[in-house]
């Protein structure tokens, strides 16, 4: 019984050196003040890690992360180790727009660590433990997350020190490895074509087996009103992020102006 006193005694030593350090990397600050400022939904102590993004607290909800998605290419034990080394046994505020539950039963939250307030998904993107999932529509709180993304991107962090962290383009088999998941792929847009009430940005001279981008009419309005033509995307570099599905060749479709980032250097 000693030796299993001793040994708790010692993680939450570790966790609690963990969290100074991570508080020295992202300074604290009061939510209300900063981005992702959103309504209270509660409180909570964490019980348990679920995967890379959820969670259950002792009161027994399941909460999930709003705003990223976890690596696609990792196995679902290194996704949670990430989620863990920052989460595990805290106590935690949640914030959102909406504590409605989805169709599993978990509530989407902006989550922060007591005390401070330090943003969880602002760290695990700063570390390389997740990906921005451009699903976040208040500019602020999206604008932190791509921020913390390209930080650790830029190092070469977690994730992004994988030289599959990001899908080649012109690889189409390479992406469709990635079914059902959530990706970052890289290229050069060969053509732009609409059909119907769909735009298609192809990146294979092959349409029917190459990776292509889909948006639909009704997403064109948020897209060109962030500055984004479509048609001036011929023959340039975009780095693109979605669900990738597959229709002859892999797509993923386009729903939100974060999903696309046009690349410095065409």
């Amino acid at each position: 019984m000693h030796r299993l006193d001793t040994m708790h005694e010692l993680k939450q030593r570790l966790i609690g050196a963990l969290l100074a350090i991570l508080a020295a990397v992202v300074p604290a600050r009061p939510a209300s003040a900063g981005p992702c400022s959103f309504e209270s939904q509660g409180e909570g102590h964490v019980a348990a890690i679920i995967d890379g993004k959820s969670f259950r607290l002792t009161d027994g909800r399941e909460i999930v992360l709003a705003g990223i998605a976890p690596p696609a290419d990792a196995e679902n034990g290194n996704r949670s180790a990430a989620l863990a080394a920052i989460l595990a046994g805290q106590d935690v505020i949640l914030r959102g727009q909406d504590d409605a539950p989805d169709r599993y039963g978990r509530q989407s939250a902006f989550v922060f660590l007591t005390p401070g307030e330090i943003l969880v998904q602002e760290l695990l993107l700063s570390q390389g433990g997740a990906l921005a999932s451009a699903d976040v529509a208040e500019r602020d709180c999206a604008g932190l997350f791509a921020g913390a993304e390209a930080e650790a991107r830029q190092g070469k962090k977690g994730l992004w020190a994988e030289p599959t962290a990001i899908k080649n383009a012109e690889i189409a088999d390479d992406i469709l490895t990635g079914i059902g998941r959530f990706v970052v792929v890289e290229g050069r847009v060969l053509s732009v074509r609409q059909a119907g009430a769909t735009t298609y940005l192809n990146f294979g001279r092959n349409w029917t087996r190459g990776f292509t981008v889909t948006i639909s009419r009704r997403a064109l309005p948020a897209i060109e009103a962030a500055g984004i033509a479509l048609k001036s995307l011929e023959n340039r570099r975009v780095r693109v992020r979605g669900w990738v599905e597959a229709r002859g060749g892999p797509r993923i479709e386009v729903l939100r102006p974060g999903q696309i980032e046009v690349l410095g250097g065409n």
